[in-house]
């Protein structure tokens, strides 16, 4: 399979073809990408990764610990994670829609 040299995206086509928390839209084998929405109220059921994870935060409010240092997020905020390393959101007060990139392709 080749790799298209070019894709675009809409963010409302993105959700609107979700049908779980966390919808993959592309899978290069230097990165993937997918969105991810967790209701308000609800308990992020993550893992460690062992790719190397960034997230823009499209709309919500949370907080967000990365082993033993939490931090709040919301719409703007860009957040690294190292693969390996433990992490979730929390207190998710707000519906959270975040953009989730791994490098490389999530395994």
């Amino acid at each position: 399979m080749t790799t298209p040299q070019f894709q675009k995206f809409s963010l409302a086509d993105l959700e609107k073809q979700r049908a779980r928390n966390y919808r993959e839209f592309l899978r290069v084998p230097a990165m993937s990408a997918g969105i991810y929405v967790l209701p308000a109220g609800a308990t992020d059921p993550q893992r460690p990764h062992h790719e190397d994870e960034m997230y823009y935060v499209i709309r919500g409010r949370a907080r967000f610990q990365v082993g033993s240092e939490s931090c709040e997020v919301s719409a703007g905020s860009v957040l690294f994670v190292a693969a390996e390393a433990d992490h979730h959101f929390y207190d998710i007060t707000e519906e959270l829609a975040v953009l989730v990139f791994f490098a490389p392709a999530e395994t």
